[in-house]
């Protein structure tokens, strides 16, 4: 019998990652009583460091509690580990007598977890448990987190068209979404008719030119009084260089601590206001950038995303009596429902928003797009046509 669990958090924090921890914690508390579950402060660093938090002891009541909060709760990190850190996360699971390790993560934790599940021989079950609002993990239909933030987007771009109808001009809303566009196509789930915006999405899946984009807007102002404007934080020029990179001098660029350029910083939202105010003058524009607003967001937990966040950490516990591997949301064209998928499948690849999810001469969504959102994002609100 299993005997001892560990449960950690990897990347950005989601509104339901808690539901994941919790789900797994109550499963091993339901199939092995007495056993177990440790939860890792601050990710793999914790179980390097030996800093652990023993959520067998948290009572059902204190454990759902954590499950409804949003961010993680066990804290998080983006450490990308060596073969020596990996070493070093391997003698932390033995130290505690691991059956089982469940990561919780993106494609960087699938990684680690490939690595780790090699390293041990099978000793330590490795088990990958999904997490990103950016949706772009290979084998997953969508994944925990996103349908939170997907709501948060939707509603705010919602709510921003109707305020740019009442008093006419720009508006530019820059979505994380470093490789993948799908957080900012939901920006289209609950747009109110054909006339409503956004009017322009911009994703990283299709190069950005600075003189497309202003015809784009210059025409859109024009047909409609108004321009509202998604754009990934990823976008991209032709030569595959972020838009940031394009607009900001190189000493001016910041950097994170593996050296990737800051993305959705102020940096690019000045950068796409002072390209607007070069190219159109006289046109009222504004820009702002989301950043991590929708990811964590108490206001827009989706019910359905938290269970099934809940639903996958319950099936890693029962997948890690299998084999190590990556757990995946598949639809199976009448429900959601959790498969194990081998950890090759899954780490450090990315899943890009399918070519037919953009109009092939606009930047736009395409039908195939508001189809995927009305099945994940049933529309919440019903407001009034404006007179205007």
């Amino acid at each position: 019998m299993a005997e001892t669990f560990v449960i950690a958090q990897g990347g950005g924090p989601t509104a339901v990652i808690n539901q994941t921890v919790v789900g797994a914690t109550m499963e091993v508390r339901k199939l092995f009583p007495g056993a177990r579950v440790l939860g890792a402060r601050y990710g793999i660093r914790g179980i390097r460091n030996g800093d652990f938090v023993t959520l067998s002891d948290l009572s059902d009541q204190e454990l759902l509690a954590i499950a409804a909060t949003p961010s993680a709760a066990l804290g998080s990190t983006r450490d990308k580990p060596n073969d020596a850190y990996c070493e070093a996360i391997l003698d932390g699971l033995r130290h505690v007598g691991a059956d089982a390790f469940i990561n919780i993560g993106g494609n960087d934790t699938a990684g680690t977890q490939a690595i780790l599940a090699e390293a041990s021989g099978g000793a330590i079950s490795c088990i990958h448990a999904p997490k990103t609002i950016d949706n772009d993990l290979m084998e997953n239909d969508h994944t925990p987190g996103f349908i939170s933030a997907a709501e948060f987007v939707a509603g705010a771009f919602l709510s921003v068209d109707l305020d740019f109808r009442a008093m006419p001009g720009i508006y530019v809303g820059i979505v994380m979404g470093r490789h993948a566009g799908f957080l900012t196509a939901a920006a289209s789930a609950w747009s109110l008719d054909e006339e409503s915006g956004p009017h322009l999405v911009y994703v990283p899946e299709r190069p950005f030119e600075r003189s497309r984009f202003i015809d784009d807007v210059r025409e859109k102002t024009a047909r409609y009084g108004r321009c509202i404007i998604a754009m990934s934080e990823g976008v991209a020029g032709p030569d595959g260089r972020s838009l940031v990179e394009h607009l900001v001098p190189p000493e001016l660029l910041e950097r994170d601590q593996h050296g990737n350029v800051r993305l959705s910083g102020t940096d690019l939202g000045q950068a796409v206001e002072r390209m607007l105010a070069e190219d159109l003058p006289g046109k009222r524009a504004r820009v702002d950038t989301f950043g991590y607003l929708p990811r964590g967001n108490i206001a827009t937990i989706n019910q359905i995303d938290a269970r099934e966040a809940f639903e996958a950490g319950s099936f890693a516990v029962r997948a890690a009596e299998q084999r190590s591997g990556s757990v995946a949301l598949h639809y199976t064209g009448a429900e959601t429902v959790c498969r194990l998928v081998p950890l090759s499948d899954v780490a450090g690849k990315t899943r890009h928003m399918p070519r037919d999810f953009l109009q092939a001469n606009e930047n736009q969504v395409s039908a195939v797009s508001r189809d995927y959102f009305a099945r994940l994002l049933p529309r919440k609100f019903t407001p009034a046509r404006p007179f205007v």
